[in-house]
């Protein structure tokens, strides 16, 4: 239980950074020009980058319910090779994937007519 604990919140500390990187950027560059260079995503306006990853957050939460309820399966190992193994799996994961599902979902929400 401890494992798969420390995998979620691993995955969802990464899953946070990630989200706030998309939106932030989006949301402040009419305020503050400069910020525009880090919206490396180029997501379409601040009310799409938002709802992205509002949408992103909502898929996320129900696609980790069977992790947590069947839990990360065991191995023997060392503590280092366990938290090397989880900052990969789940770190980088909860980094790389909101970037991709949150610029799709941008697509996707740009595309709805009305929506701009």
């Amino acid at each position: 239980m401890l494992i798969t604990r420390g995998a979620l919140t691993t995955f969802s500390i990464a899953n946070d950074v990630a989200k706030y990187f998309a939106m932030l950027p989006a949301m402040f560059a009419g305020v503050f020009p400069g910020l525009e260079k880090l919206n490396i995503m180029r997501l379409h306006s601040p009310q799409s980058a938002i709802t992205s990853a509002i949408i992103f957050n909502a898929l996320v939460i129900v696609a980790l319910i069977p992790l947590a309820l069947r839990g990360v399966r065991y191995r023997p190992s060392s503590a280092a090779s366990m938290l090397r193994r989880n900052l990969w799996v789940y770190g980088v994961g909860g980094l790389v994937i909101p970037f991709i599902f949150i610029k799709l979902i941008d697509l996707i929400v740009m595309n709805i007519p009305g929506f701009r």
